[in-house]
Order: C-alpha cells, then sequence, then structure tokens
C-alpha cells in the first residue's frame, strides 16, 4: 500500500535526473528535472537508491573513445539521462509483468545507458535482479560496473590451478573484482597498487603487492601465467618480459592505437598471447556476482558516495583517476 500511495503522489510532478542533451565534460553537468515516467505493459517502474559513477558512465558522458558515437548517437546522445547500474525498489509494474512483484529490491547495469541516473526509472524484467538477501543497496550498486567487467576478464583467461597471476591496478572497481573472483581459483597473485592501498589490497586476497609509484611490474624478475591490465595502462609489448613462455596479456582498454582488437589474431600462432575481453551478458554476469556477494567471497571497495546536487564533482572526482573501487552517487 506505501508504493501505491508513494506512486500516485508522484506521477503528477517532475523528478530529478543527471541530464545531458549534448556530450559534454564533467564541469558542465547538473540535474534537471524530467517528467514521470511512464510504464509500459511489459516494463517495471524503479525508484533508484543509489547508481555508480564508472569509467563507462565518463565514456558515455562525453562519447570517448570516438567510437562509442556509433553506440550512443553521432552527433548528440540519443539517451540523454546517464547512469548505467542501479539498486532500488520496485514501485509499479506493466501488465504484462509476472517475475517480480511491488517492493521487490532489484539491482542492474546496462552498458550502453541504463538512464539509471535519476529518480525513478523504467526498465523491461529481463533487466531486473533480486539484490541478495541483506544486502544493503549501496553494496548492491557498487557490486556490478566493475564486477560486470572482472567477470568476462575472468572467464577468458581460463585460469589453471597454481598458476602465477599478476593484476595490475588491483583498486580499481575492475581489479578489485578480479582480485576476489581470481582468489576463488588455487592461484598466486601479486597485484600493484599505490603505497596507501597496499594493505587493503593484501586484506581482499593478494599474495604479494607491487608499490607502482616506486617500482614497475614489467622490470621484475618474476613470470607470470596471466596479466590482468585491469587500467589498461601498459602494453602487451611492455608486459611480454614478465610473461612466462605461455602467458596471456589482456587489458581492460583498446590500447594506445587499438592494438588490443587485432593483437589476438596476430599472436594466435606465437606462445605468448593477447586475449581481447569482450563483456559477458549480464544474464552471465550477475547471477555469478549475486553468488559472490551473497557466499562473502567478494565484497566491492567503495571510495565514497556524493549528494545528487554534487553530480559535477563527482564526475570529475572520477575521471582525475585517483578513485578507489567505486563511486556512489545516493539518489533517494
Amino acid at each position: 500500500m506505501f508504493f501505491k500511495r508513494l506512486n500516485l503522489s508522484f506521477k503528477f510532478i517532475d523528478l530529478k535526473a543527471v541530464v545531458r542533451t549534448n556530450y559534454c565534460k564533467p564541469e558542465d553537468l547538473s540535474w534537471s528535472e524530467i517528467p514521470y515516467p511512464q510504464v509500459a505493459d511489459d516494463e517495471v517502474l524503479v525508484r533508484i537508491y543509489y547508481t555508480s559513477i564508472n569509467r563507462t558512465d565518463c565514456a558515455n558522458l562525453m562519447a570517448k573513445p570516438f567510437i562509442m558515437r556509433f553506440v550512443l548517437g553521432l552527433f548528440k546522445p540519443k539517451k540523454t539521462t546517464l547512469g548505467t547500474d542501479f539498486s532500488g525498489d520496485i514501485v509499479e509494474l506493466g501488465k504484462d509483468s509476472k517475475c517480480f512483484k511491488v517492493g521487490d529490491q532489484v539491482f542492474g547495469f546496462k552498458d550502453i545507458v541504463a538512464e539509471s541516473q535519476a529518480e525513478y526509472a523504467v526498465f523491461k524484467e529481463r533487466d531486473l535482479f533480486l539484490i541478495p538477501v541483506g544486502l544493503e543497496k549501496d553494496i548492491a550498486a557498487a557490486s556490478l560496473e566493475g564486477a560486470h567487467y572482472a567477470y568476462s576478464f575472468f572467464q577468458l583467461a581460463d585460469i589453471q590451478a597454481k598458476q602465477k597471476i599478476f593484476i595490475n591496478g588491483a583498486t580499481g572497481a575492475i581489479g578489485s573484482a578480479l582480485l576476489q573472483f581470481v582468489k576463488t581459483l588455487d592461484v598466486h597473485v601479486t597485484a600493484s597498487c599505490r603505497t596507501e592501498h597496499m594493505d587493503e589490497v593484501l586484506e581482499i586476497g593478494a599474495d604479494k603487492v607491487v608499490d607502482y609509484t616506486q617500482e614497475d611490474f614489467t622490470k621484475l624478475k618474476d613470470k607470470y601465467d596471466v596479466v590482468f591490465d585491469a587500467v589498461g595502462k601498459s602494453t602487451f609489448g611492455k608486459c611480454k618480459p614478465v610473461l612466462s613462455a605461455n602467458g596471456i596479456y589482456i587489458s581492460s582498454e583498446l590500447g594506445p592505437f587499438i592494438q588490443n582488437v587485432f593483437l589476438p589474431v596476430l599472436t594466435r600462432f606465437t606462445k605468448k598471447k593477447v586475449f581481447f575481453p569482450i563483456p559477458k551478458k549480464v544474464e552471465q554476469t550477475i547471477p555469478f556476482i549475486s553468488k559472490m556477494l551473497a557466499t562473502g567471497k567478494f565484497k566491492p571497495l567503495i571510495d565514497r558516495s556524493f549528494e545528487l546536487d554534487d553530480i559535477s564533482e563527482a564526475y570529475q572526482y572520477v575521471m582525475s583517476g585517483q578513485k578507489k573501487g567505486n563511486v556512489l552517487l545516493k539518489i533517494s
């Protein structure tokens, strides 16, 4: 009954949302008022509590790299409200909805804009997943974007027991999730981070930590079966000396000359190889993430949380490259 009353009271007012009608920089960003969303027969209305502000959001904000314009809109964005992930409560169901009920706590992720940086948003049922019982909504929202890509890395590498793994950038949203996923296997993990985060990286599972402000990991004497560049700040060429005879290099970025798209083909018949991580579908990634959350094998790192009024500052902070884990935007 509470949700029905709340829903009716809000249908006649505008709602706050993070909107950009053109691609822009963080300093040009602010929230705007948008009409209350209408729910189609095959849709579900969610009251949003938290979203994260992540690398995907920043790319969607400015359409960089340029190739993203072919998906987002060549000259201006097709979807004006930002946001890729979310956690919240279902407040209204379309008449054809069958999988959920009003009051269910849900979360989800869409890399090509979920329009979730708003007080309310509509989704297809296939885009929603139940939050594990007992998990707070801020933790749920922080568990998606980075972990989604980390799972794709994790599956692609086909890691075997006793292997030696290196993770470059273990305090990022991808790197910190990847570290925890990898440590569910019987492997030795060395990870890089800044000086002040070394203890935390050890706490979430690393066997050894390299302070990248003091030491270049590509000059290490150790050899690794897999090098995950979770921040995309190295290259296959630089990492070849630390790869084992049949080592694999996987990066979170296209590379300085988009070479990581082509190197998997060029290295197909060489001993040391490059794999390019094409993201898995959320139907695969989020159930895995949910299981890891429910069993306590994964807990996302959270740097800080911003209010909606500070949206420009929040994006600027994320784009500074200094964040640890996940940055949250509190909506409701």
